[in-house]
């Protein structure tokens, strides 16, 4: 009988001896594995909002969420729409465009969507009382090392993706995200009907991959008419092309609006780093976890299994049987609960992090092969180093001794 022979016959005879090591080694790998994935993307998706937003300005409710900055306007709360005023006529260097916004939740296409409403950088322009305020003036801020990174203005409605506001917008015009779009069949040129109200789809915006590809735009106007909310809004985006000028617009901006909250996308951004944080922290608490209870966990089966198995271990070593070989058969059967448990709670952690990552961390996971091939090295090497002083032991007994046990 081979050693491979006497593993498989010890698992088929005595399969809850190494149970609890098992399901120890299981549920910290699957923990383990579920958490580092979501937070590696949850760590990409920081790295791209701070490397595509820049200096962005949100001006919200007090008590409006910062988890997320796409969707930080969706709160029950609103401020008044005349803060944007209140900001225009205060003339702050570093304002390059202000984009009050309401939404409006609604269902479209047999979808929940959010109707979003923008007000039109054409109306700011409009009114002669706010042609002395500094977003129009277009002087040079001082000191600022980035005044001449914003390039052309683009003034078509598919720039509202990326400038996160728009020139010009018609009372009955619509610009749909393109998640709406592909669900309603509508395109740019097609009619629709929202709230009883006939309505043209002006653009499609492009695929931007966050929350803004599942929403609809039109005027700020209409949608507060259409909610019948009055002349109020759930956020003010103040865009700065200088990284500079929106350092020091936090704390001026705070003091001219002190019912409002000021965050700037550095802000929102160390929300999710915080977040990031924790489930590193946790990840690496999970880890200790599946080296001391999973460890102890096969030690202490290991050498349970040890002593029951005195006269057998005396009969292989009476038969020829040498120390090598006692202690490879432990350490083997201690390999394959490590691959066992790794491989599974690989599969399990993995599933759980493209499940939950989206709701938990507001990012979609995918498979990480290095983290999966890490996870289940460390099962494996966990289960041997438990393993091992038991299986030195084993090797180590007398024969003699063995057959004098009762």
């Amino acid at each position: 009988m081979n050693l491979r022979s006497l593993v498989w016959k010890e698992l088929r005879e005595r399969p809850t001896a190494m149970l609890t090591g098992l399901l120890a080694i299981f549920l910290g790998v699957a923990a383990l594995v579920a958490i580092r994935h979501i937070t590696v993307f949850s760590e990409r998706e920081v790295s791209q909002q701070l490397a595509t937003l820049g200096a962005n300005i949100l001006i919200l409710p007090k008590n409006a969420s910062l988890q997320d900055y796409y969707s930080a306007d969706l709160s029950d709360a609103t401020l008044p729409e005349s803060h944007a005023s209140t900001v225009l006529m205060a003339s702050l260097p570093g304002v390059e465009q202000l984009s009050p916004k309401y939404c409006l939740p609604l269902e479209f296409a047999g979808k929940q969507t959010i109707l979003t409403g923008i007000l039109p950088q054409e109306e700011f322009q409009a009114k002669s009382v706010w042609q002395s305020a500094s977003m129009f003036t277009k002087t040079k801020h001082v000191g600022c090392a980035k005044a001449d990174s914003c390039g052309p203005m683009d003034n078509s409605p598919e720039s509202l993706a990326t400038r996160r506001s728009i020139e010009k917008l018609d009372d009955n015009a619509l610009i749909l995200g393109a998640d709406v779009a592909a669900a309603s069949k509508l395109k740019s040129g097609s009619s629709t009907v929202l709230f009883g109200e006939q309505f043209r789809v002006v653009a499609v915006l492009p695929s931007t991959g966050t929350v803004d590809d599942g929403r609809i735009f039109g005027h700020l106007h209409t949608v507060q008419r259409l909610a019948k909310a009055g002349e109020v809004v759930s956020a003010i985006e103040v865009l700065g092309c200088c990284e500079d000028a929106a350092g020091q617009l936090v704390p001026q901006l705070s003091a001219l609006l002190p019912d409002a909250k000021v965050v700037t996308i550095s802000q929102v951004v160390q929300t999710q780093v915080g977040v990031n944080r924790l489930m590193a922290k946790t990840s690496m608490f999970v880890l200790g976890v599946l080296v001391l209870v999973g460890g102890a966990s096969v030690a202490s089966s290991t050498s349970a299994n040890v002593r029951e198995r005195r006269r057998e271990i005396g009969t292989l070593m009476a038969l020829g049987a040498t120390p090598g070989l006692v202690a490879r058969l432990f350490l083997t059967k201690a390999a394959w609960l490590g691959l066992v448990g790794g491989i599974a709670g690989v599969g399990v952690g993995v599933t759980l992090a493209i499940v939950i990552g989206p709701q938990w961390a507001g990012v979609a996971v995918s498979p990480l092969p290095y983290l999966a091939a890490g996870a289940v090295g460390a099962a494996l090497v966990v289960a041997l180093s438990a393993a091992f002083i038991p299986s030195l032991r084993a090797a180590r007994l007398d024969p003699c001794s063995c057959f004098q046990d009762a």
